[in-house]
């Protein structure tokens, strides 16, 4: 399938000096539904691009395989107004994933629409161990670097973006989505699939942070993450819990550290 992401539309501005007819670039939010062994496991509205990273990621962030080679095959598929992924997994996981049920509703900006029980809503966080330091410098350095990447943003202004960054602060990922969940499941994915993740990697997101974001940064092994906006108080409990800095502010050489300040190093 090509590439999707934006689409042009006719547009009327109102200003004091009059009206014009501009053309816009807008864009596109489609449902996209997972589809695990050949049953439909969840449809979430999400930009149209990037869907293997986000498939993958979606499957490792939400615990529904343990590691990527669990995933054995990614198709991706337009069906009339939606996308299909379909993966097949691991047999024991497809298993587990029947057993489990959730029949999960995404919407844009809401990772938890559809949960049935709030057992499984707030799941236990994964507990990381020997993360190293985060430099302030570094984080900087990460977001500071962003805006150029944001290249579905720069056309339309409406999507989010999560980057991976190493330990000097250097961008080796992006991905972006009209929901930050999303952004963060396909960087997750794209990690997954070019062994990007190392010691001291940390995540950097263009949103708020909310408890999902760090249940996902935690699932993936980073040792921060950064948010440009305000963090939750649910966000802040479960990166202490999980072990890993929450810092959010981050803007114009200065951030505010929420969760593990002492892990934040200059």
């Amino acid at each position: 399938m090509a590439e999707r992401g934006s689409v042009h539309r006719s547009a009327r501005r109102l200003t004091a000096a009059g009206a014009e007819t501009i053309d816009e670039v807008v864009v596109e939010e489609v449902a996209i539904a997972l589809v695990y062994n050949g049953i439909s496991h969840a449809v979430m509205m999400a930009s149209p691009r990037d869907l293997e990273d986000f498939a993958r990621g979606f499957s490792l962030t939400e615990g529904l395989v343990a590691r990527p080679s669990e995933i054995y095959d990614i198709e991706v598929e337009e069906v009339g107004r939606g996308i299909e992924v379909k993966l097949e997994i691991a047999a024991q996981r497809m298993m587990a994933l029947q057993e489990r049920r959730r029949n999960l509703t995404g919407r844009t900006g809401c990772g938890l629409c559809g949960v049935d029980s709030l057992g499984a809503a707030l799941r236990p966080v994964t507990a990381l161990t020997g993360l190293q330091p985060v430099s302030r410098a570094a984080i900087s350095r990460a977001m500071a670097a962003l805006p150029a990447q944001q290249l579905l943003n720069k056309e339309s202004g409406a999507v989010h973006a999560a980057g991976w960054a190493d330990k000097e602060g250097t961008l080796l990922a992006v991905r972006e989505d009209v929901g930050r969940h999303n952004a963060l499941d396909k960087l997750a994915g794209a990690i997954a699939k070019a062994g990007l993740a190392a010691p001291g990697g940390f995540v950097v997101v263009t949103s708020r942070c909310s408890y999902e974001m760090v249940q996902k940064a935690a699932a993936i092994g980073a040792a921060a993450i950064a948010a440009v906006s305000a963090p939750t108080s649910l966000a802040i409990e479960t990166a202490e819990q999980a072990g890993m800095p929450l810092v959010a502010f981050v803007r114009e050489n200065r951030l505010t550290a929420y969760a593990l300040a002492e892990r934040i190093v200059p």
